[in-house]
């Protein structure tokens, strides 16, 4: 394996010692210690926490080997000094690394290197006192097999249970938060933020439900920071009233009436609607009347949730045991997402519960707010980081969606998520809908319900895929100027359900905003990488929070770098970089010929295909879209008369592309309607990372001592495979100009298209080909009205342009 750790904190050696200090290695008995044999068996029995008496020490130090011969009792009671390598053969094993597998006891710095652990400075051959001290201060800092760093591991083993309730700050080491409150004495309790909107109209404010855990600690004053997850799932979905609203999309393509739209003609503006007067205070308690006994929890969260931050968590409008309706991703959901936060910095009230008006307030919080989470969760941190409210520190937006129509649309076409065509905003409100879960309170609004779904429905528009006010309310990217906000942004490589499009078009919009930006590009599809052996995410974000939340200056900015890319063609490898998609790239210009992608220009040809299938081919491919996929990118002959595949020769060295892939296609459609789909392809047989990760280890990730655990996961080779889907992008040839501009679409006549790819970071190696696939239904994503429409493409006014990474 390979250990890839970005979240190290370079230390001076007089720090490292006031952190021993501080976490209990260094004490009266052992400071001042001249022997580096007693010094060090002093730091292995403040580690051995399982051993209680002297005997059962020595029995723990017999299950290790100093060296080939020596087990490490053996070794302790005979050697005069501490040697490099007897320490770091022993390190390995105590980060769980197996000799003759991962190490040989002959040469353990060798292996250090291999896997990428960090080694202390040392002048000879065996530690000095002080060079002992920092080697065992590196030693905790430090991954072990399985994803953690040692201390996390000795935190686990209850470390750090002799601080429970004694300490009344956060303690650090090498910058980060370690686990000294008790995650079994949380103060749990429910409140109801008033937010300021009225969705379902019953004339009051929205009340909205939040979840409160936060250390016992904040009982004696200490005033803690918040990390807030806003997810729309919290409390529970209806997916079964939701699949019954999932839209056919086994229909045709149909033309669409010409306009002259601009952008103000569609152009979203919020309406001006009088709000209903804020409850009257009753009066106020620092003690809920509710609580809870388990929250649908995030992993990361919980793991902070024993180093001193609170955590809240709210489901938002319409959703159960709060009130209001869903909207799907529109202002009035980031105004019910930013009412937390203004809760939490004291601008809104909230009550103990929804009929007495008992104010409660965030008394504990140290105004200081990140929103973390993935999917639907990071998207509503991206929209309340648009609104630039105050409190807001920073976001961790995972896989989310900056613009709604870069997710149920592209091109002037209705795109599905991958994996759940027929889903659309209405679909979605309807699943997170949850207060139909309580059947009184649905009761009560189940007529307004049926409107709002119908509006919603209306307002999507799948009969032409256009962008329109509905979609412009719905996209954040107008807003990026008011962000404030530090941003971390994580997203798959391989997502195609929050395509890539979202992540860079946030990257890139908030360039000049002066606020940090980082980024981290990984391999996989739509999941958390919180969990992962290969990378120190979680060290990552501590280090980040640390220094956002508590105001530590612990240099997290310039330490962790901008851009952090997994490569796709090596097993655990993670590079760094300092930016991604730039358009300061250099690029290749490769021109369509025949069957191939030449940098030469090309010769006038004109190239055909048909969209049709025969009925047997099309209702197969309609219930197996995997196979679809698999026979429109390989060379058999059963899609050849239905794509276009153009591929270059074999690569002279490898190739990388950075950012988004443009196509330009001179086309025409013998109909007055069409769509283009394209896809970039990687050709070459080897063998290539899985996009869903591979279990390693199940429930062996626990926060600290007796504390949630989560799954060791990492993403591992899969078989050998001729080709890969590296992006796609798509087209209502209707929509050349934008997205919602019609044009008309005459029979037979050419017209140049210009088509942005998703954007993507990718590596092709030397010996292989980059390809191109051009070819109309998209079986995953598009309307499969499988028509009779035949597509022809000039080649001489036709090209590839690929960003490339050097």
């Amino acid at each position: 394996m390979k250990n890839n750790q970005f979240a190290i904190r370079p230390t001076e050696y007089k720090d490292q010692l006031v952190e021993l200090q501080t976490i209990g290695f260094l004490d009266k008995d052992n400071e001042s210690e001249t022997d580096p044999i007693k010094l060090w068996k002093s730091f292995l029995s403040k580690s051995f926490l399982e051993a209680k008496t002297s005997s059962a020490f020595e029995e723990k130090l017999k299950t290790y080997m100093a060296t080939d011969s020596l087990n490490l009792n053996e070794y302790l009671d005979s050697a005069t000094n501490v040697s490099v390598s007897a320490f770091y053969n022993v390190a390995l094993q105590l980060l769980k690394f197996n000799p003759d597998v991962d190490f040989s006891f002959s040469d353990p710095l060798g292996a250090m290197k291999k896997i990428q652990l960090m080694i202390a400075d040392h002048n000879t051959d065996s530690f000095s006192i002080d060079e002992l001290k920092s080697a065992w201060y590196w030693l905790l800092a430090t991954h072990n097999k399985n994803g953690q760093t040692f201390i996390d591991y000795l935190a686990t083993k209850g470390f750090f249970v002799r601080f429970y309730g004694k300490v009344n700050h956060p303690m650090l080491f090498n910058g980060k938060t370690l686990p000294v409150f008790d995650p079994h004495k949380l103060i749990r309790e429910v409140v109801y933020v008033e937010s300021p909107q009225d969705t379902d109209h019953d004339g009051k404010r929205d009340l909205l439900k939040a979840e409160v855990l936060r250390p016992q600690a904040t009982e004696n004053g200490l005033k803690v920071p918040v990390l807030y997850t806003a997810s729309p799932y919290n409390q529970g979905t209806n997916d079964e009233t939701g699949e019954k609203l999932t839209h056919n999309v086994n229909v045709t393509l149909k033309r669409k009436e010409p306009n002259n739209l601009q952008y103000s003609d569609i152009e979203y503006h919020e309406p001006d609607e009088k709000l209903p007067h804020p409850r009257v205070v009753n009066g106020q308690t620092k003690h809920a009347e509710e609580d809870f006994s388990r929250e649908s929890s995030y992993t990361m969260n919980d793991y902070f949730l024993a180093r001193g931050f609170a955590v809240v968590y709210m489901a938002g409008i319409g959703t159960k045991d709060s009130e209001g309706l869903r909207t799907t991703g529109d202002p009035d959901e980031t105004t019910s997402t930013i009412s937390i936060i203004k809760w939490l910095t004291g601008e809104l009230p909230a009550f103990t519960n929804r009929i007495d008006n008992i104010e409660i307030k965030a008394w504990w919080s140290n105004k200081r707010i990140a929103m973390t989470g993935r999917s639907y969760l990071g998207t509503l941190a991206t929209a309340a980081a648009t609104t630039g409210v105050y409190g807001l520190k920073t976001i961790i937006s995972e896989a989310a969606i900056s613009s709604w129509y870069d997710y149920y649309r592209d091109g002037g076409l209705v795109i599905a998520p991958g994996g759940f065509p027929g889903e659309d905003a209405d679909v979605l409100a309807e699943e997170t809908f949850s207060r139909r879960l309580q059947p009184g309170d649905f009761h009560n609004v189940k007529d307004t319900w049926k409107q709002q779904i119908e509006k919603i429905n209306q307002g999507q528009d799948r009969t032409t895929g256009d962008y329109n006010t509905f979609w412009d309310a719905r996209n954040y990217h107008k807003n990026f100027k008011n962000i404030t906000a530090d941003v971390f942004m994580v997203h798959g490589l391989n997502d195609w359900n929050v395509k890539p499009r979202n992540v860079e078009r946030l990257w890139n919009g908030i360039k000049h905003n002066g606020v940090t930006k980082k980024l981290i590009l990984h391999q996989g599809q739509h999941i958390y990488i919180n969990a992962f052996r290969s990378i120190d995410y979680n060290d990552i974000i501590n280090l980040w929070l640390t220094h956002e939340l508590l105001g530590v200056d612990n240099q997290a900015k310039e330490i962790i770098p901008n851009v952090i890319i997994q490569d796709n063609t090596k097993a655990e490898t993670w590079n760094a970089y300092q930016d991604w998609a730039s358009s300061n790239d250099e690029q290749i210009k490769y021109h369509l010929s025949s069957d191939k992608l030449i940098t030469d220009d090309s010769k006038e040809q004109e190239l055909s295909f048909n969209d049709q299938l025969d009925k047997k081919s099309f209702d197969f491919y309609v219930k197996h879209n995997d196979t679809w996929e698999n026979d429109l990118l390989s060379s058999n002959e059963k899609l050849f008369k239905n794509r276009l595949l153009f591929k270059t020769d074999p690569l002279d060295d490898d190739l990388t592309i950075d950012g988004k892939t443009l196509v330009n296609l001179k086309v025409s459609s013998n109909q007055n309607i069409g769509l283009l789909s394209f896809q970039l392809v990687d050709y070459g047989l080897t063998k290539r990372l899985r996009v869903s990760p591979t279990l390693l280890s199940k429930n062996s990730l626990a926060g600290t001592f007796d504390w949630r655990e989560d799954d060791l996961r990492e993403f591992t080779y899969d078989k050998e495979t001729p080709f890969k889907m590296i992006s796609k992008g798509h087209l209502n040839l209707q929509n050349r100009e934008n997205n919602y501009k019609v044009d008309e679409l005459k029979p037979d006549v050419f017209y140049n298209v210009s088509v942005e790819l998703q954007p993507t970071f990718y590596k092709l190696l030397k010996g292989h080909q980059l390809g191109l696939i051009v070819y109309a239904t998209d079986f995953g994503m598009t309307v499969r009205g499988n028509q009779d429409i035949k597509y022809t493409i000039q080649t001489k006014d036709s090209s590839l342009i690929v960003p490339i990474n050097k």
